[in-house]
């Protein structure tokens, strides 16, 4: 089994795309125009926008309702990141290094969903990610 992609279904596509595009500095793929994706090295990220709900279930997904899932990006330079996107996103908490050894800070996307980038500070926490 190979992890393809996450998910998110926005209210404002447009404006999560512009905003996911702003955060990783790549350019989305649009293969319709309710659903695009950031393919990113690890993984990708989907949006679909609210109308695309309907073609699992109605009602199976809500915008703006997510409150147990966090975005993880994993950097290269944390320090340079935290700097360029203070000011631009809305912080959950400034940087801070957590106790399984990643340095990390948190923010919200425009539809209220939490994204963390991180990089391994600790010599553990390092070689966990080695070869990943």
């Amino acid at each position: 089994m190979k992890f393809a992609s996450a998910r998110i279904i926005a209210g404002d596509i447009k404006q999560m795309v512009a905003f996911y595009e702003m955060v990783t500095q790549q350019r989305a793929q649009w293969p319709a125009p309710v659903f695009a994706e950031l393919i990113l090295p690890g993984a990708t990220l989907a949006i679909g926008a609210v109308d695309t709900v309907p073609l699992w279930q109605s009602g199976s997904a809500e915008p703006q309702s997510n409150r147990t899932v966090f975005l993880e990006f994993q950097v290269d330079d944390i320090d340079t990141e935290y700097d360029r996107l203070k000011d631009r996103v809305t912080l959950v908490h400034e940087l801070k290094t957590m106790p399984w050894g990643n340095k990390t800070f948190q923010f919200r996307d425009p539809e209220g969903n939490a994204v963390s980038l991180f990089m391994p500070e600790t010599e553990a926490a390092k070689q966990r990610f080695s070869g990943r």
